[in-house]
């Protein structure tokens, strides 16, 4: 099996679709670039950080994109939040099966401060407008730099979210969250806390994301096309009803979780046994225990 954290974005892109059917919009031979790195001296990439195009997915027609966690964290300007807008807007328009969103970013990109912030929030109105349009929206979080800052909320605007254990998916980062309030809050150089706070397994049993894999490539393909074809069974639109649900279920687990400290204490008020040991069990062992106690659940 390929490691899906150590693949860059190409190569988790074109693994994940079906074998020499990835067509990559804008690549690099077009230099499109960002207009605002150059003015403050930064270096340039020149797909901006993201890759963009069309494949099949088990014979489907699928767009994707993938973000380049090497390249400034894969972290959003407006040439990578505008190539993501106009991918959404594409499937749109040629109406595919899916749109299969491979996020690895810290968020914003800091140097280009307001373009960057409009471009997420132009990148939420695409993703839902395109589920508006019957189009599934399923964003894959295994990356080495996770989901973070808009990034995080454009992926929970997805109708599935797939993770990895070793992906991580939150609103604020740990050092934003230690800067921010000091490291009796959160102390970001405590690895063990910050994977069990942000990481899948953590995710999975809130009910943030709705499938757990191992790392491989493989795994997040077959997670990819079992979500397409249930998303399509289901519907893709946001409703009314499913964001009066969604807001209720962040309410009781304020209301149940408010109050803890670390993930552990979370873990074990959901009744999980030998809780503290979790983060030691592989994704079917893991899968086993979290499937009976995880927020969410199926009855």
């Amino acid at each position: 099996m390929t490691s899906y954290l150590e693949a860059n974005a190409r190569s988790r892109i074109r693994r994940l679709l079906d074998p020499n059917t990835f067509h990559e919009f804008l690549p690099p031979s077009e230099r499109v670039i960002s207009p605002h790195l150059g003015q403050l001296d930064a270096p340039v990439s020149f797909d901006d950080g993201i890759v963009i195009g069309s494949g099949l997915l088990q014979g489907h027609r699928v767009f994707a994109a993938a973000q380049e966690g090497g390249f400034m964290g894969g972290a959003v300007g407006e040439v990578h939040g505008a190539k993501l807008v106009g991918l959404f807007k594409r499937a749109i328009a040629e109406k595919v099966e899916a749109v299969i969103l491979l996020a690895e970013s810290g968020g914003v990109r800091l140097h280009e401060a307001n373009a960057g912030l409009i471009a997420v929030s132009e990148v939420m109105r695409a993703l839902l407008e395109t589920r508006s349009a019957g189009i599934p929206v399923i964003a894959l979080i295994g990356g080495a730099n996770g989901c973070f800052g808009g990034m995080g909320i454009v992926a929970r605007c997805a109708n599935v979210v797939v993770m990895s254990e070793e992906g991580r998916l939150a609103m604020s980062g740990p050092e934003v969250i230690e800067t921010a309030a000091g490291v009796e809050e959160f102390d970001s150089r405590d690895r063990a806390l910050v994977w069990r706070t942000t990481g899948g397994k953590h995710r999975y049993l809130l009910g943030d994301c709705q499938v757990i894999v191992p790392d491989s490539t493989e795994a997040f393909r077959n997670a990819a096309i079992d979500a397409m074809r249930s998303v399509h069974a289901e519907g893709a639109a946001l409703t009314l009803d499913g964001l009066q649900a969604e807001s209720a279920m962040l309410e009781r687990r304020l209301a149940d979780f408010g109050t803890r400290i670390d993930p552990v204490e979370i873990w074990c008020d959901l009744g999980i046994p030998a809780a503290s040991t979790l983060p030691m069990l592989d994704a079917d062992a893991f899968r086993a225990v979290a499937d009976i106690h995880r927020i969410g659940r199926q009855p």
